[in-house]
């Protein structure tokens, strides 16, 4: 294989391949359902866990 023919493939392909990625990527996001995850996830910053060293104060 020469460059010509791996660019060839890149430009076709390539491009084919990150659209359905892409498309994946948004159906994804938007599923039904996704909005209860994402506000699960979002708390997740917020949680007031305990720190590691809490355990050595005993």
């Amino acid at each position: 294989m020469d460059y010509q023919t791996l660019r060839t493939f890149a430009d076709s392909w390539g491009l084919l391949f990150m659209v359905i990625v892409f498309v994946a990527v948004v159906v994804y996001t938007f599923r039904p359902g996704s909005k209860k995850e994402a506000d699960k996830i979002a708390q997740i910053p917020l949680k007031e866990d305990k720190s590691p060293n809490e355990d050595d104060k005993e």
